[in-house]
């Protein structure tokens, strides 16, 4: 791993593609190329897509990739692709319909999949966002699997988040929901030479209005009583307000006018020096994501099977909450840890 992790700094993509793969398997050792490489993280700029399937997610990211290849950066796509709950296997298509950006050394695609992770987003997503920002991409852009308004977890790990939409998806009220569009900072409507665009494009625009500070003050009913709510929404007094880009993927049309937007989000968070006060939420949410993991895996590595299975039995036939029953199999991992 010590010397994938060096080859992979030094630009070899075969050493990089077998490092990433690595993370993904969790294979022995990968730490320790990780442990290498980050100290050669944090110059890449990640950006986050996410919307509903249909809505043109990965047309949208090949147009990017192209203008951003044209400016001479370089860019790595990731692609995350739902994992089947049935059979455990993942399509892993995307880069298929990236075939326009086949043959350029300065795009590296990979494809993942979420691996039964909820969210849009594996575990794993995060090291292989690092990898590729340690190989020296100006770029990562990680397109999720469109898991809709529970598809939040991109923008733990991008510094600039767009929700796609599209026209035809969903009427007024659906588009002014809460949810997946509260994440944005960027708002697509591709495929805008679609009837009903004005309609999509005016939903999301209401939405904003309603929730940017300076529209109204917001006010919401909590046990009979009104109390004002902060609103997180920004813009050019202080607050960042989300712009709606219309485009056109296919055909490339509104793709200048997204990147001008990517770059304004990416100078507000510079100027506003809230950059720093990002990266910190960001890593403290993935040090509690990781503790969490580490001790369930410490949990079931020391708990009996017979002991789950008794447990499960008995909140089965109703003799024990699951409350209870959770309770009691921490105490057998602290008696555990005791010894």
């Amino acid at each position: 791993m010590m010397d994938l992790a060096k080859a992979v700094l030094a630009g070899d993509r075969r050493a990089l593609a077998r490092l990433l793969t690595a993370v993904e398997n969790e294979r022995d050792g990968v730490n320790t190329g990780l442990q290498i490489l980050y100290p050669h993280t944090g110059h890449a700029w990640i950006i986050g897509l996410t919307g509903a399937p249909g809505t043109g997610k990965s047309s949208l990211v090949t147009e990017l990739a192209k203008a951003y290849r044209a400016q001479g950066e370089t860019v790595a796509i990731l692609a995350v692709d739902p994992t089947s709950p049935f059979t455990g296997g993942a399509i892993l298509g995307d880069r298929i319909r990236m075939r326009d950006l086949s043959g350029d050394k300065g795009v590296f695609i990979r494809s993942m999949a979420t691996r039964g992770s909820l969210g849009g987003l594996a575990r794993a997503t995060r090291d292989v966002i690092r990898v590729l920002d340690a190989a020296g991409f100006d770029r990562v852009m990680v397109e999720t699997v469109g898991a809709g308004q529970s598809e939040v977890d991109i923008v733990r790990a991008a510094y600039t988040t767009i929700v796609i939409e599209a026209p035809g998806l969903g009427d007024d009220v659906q588009a002014i929901k809460a949810g997946i569009l509260e994440i944005a900072d960027v708002l697509v409507v591709n495929k805008a030479d679609r009837p009903g665009v004005d309609s999509t494009v005016r939903g999301l625009k209401t939405m904003l209005e309603l929730g940017h500070p300076a529209s109204r003050e917001q006010m919401t009913s909590h046990h009979g009583q009104k109390m004002v709510v902060e609103s997180s929404v920004a813009h050019n007094d202080g607050f960042w307000l989300p712009p709606v880009i219309r485009t056109v993927a296919t055909e490339g049309e509104g793709i200048e006018e997204l990147v001008a937007a990517i770059e304004a989000h990416r100078k507000y968070l510079s100027d506003a020096g809230r950059m720093h006060q990002l990266e910190q939420q960001h890593v403290e949410m993935e040090l509690v994501d990781r503790v969490r993991d580490e001790l369930v895996k410490q949990l079931f590595s020391v708990l009996p099977a017979d002991t789950l299975r008794d447990v499960v039995n008995q909140v089965q036939s109703r003799s024990l909450d699951p409350q209870t029953a959770v309770n009691q199999l921490l105490a057998f991992q602290q008696v555990n840890v005791a010894k």
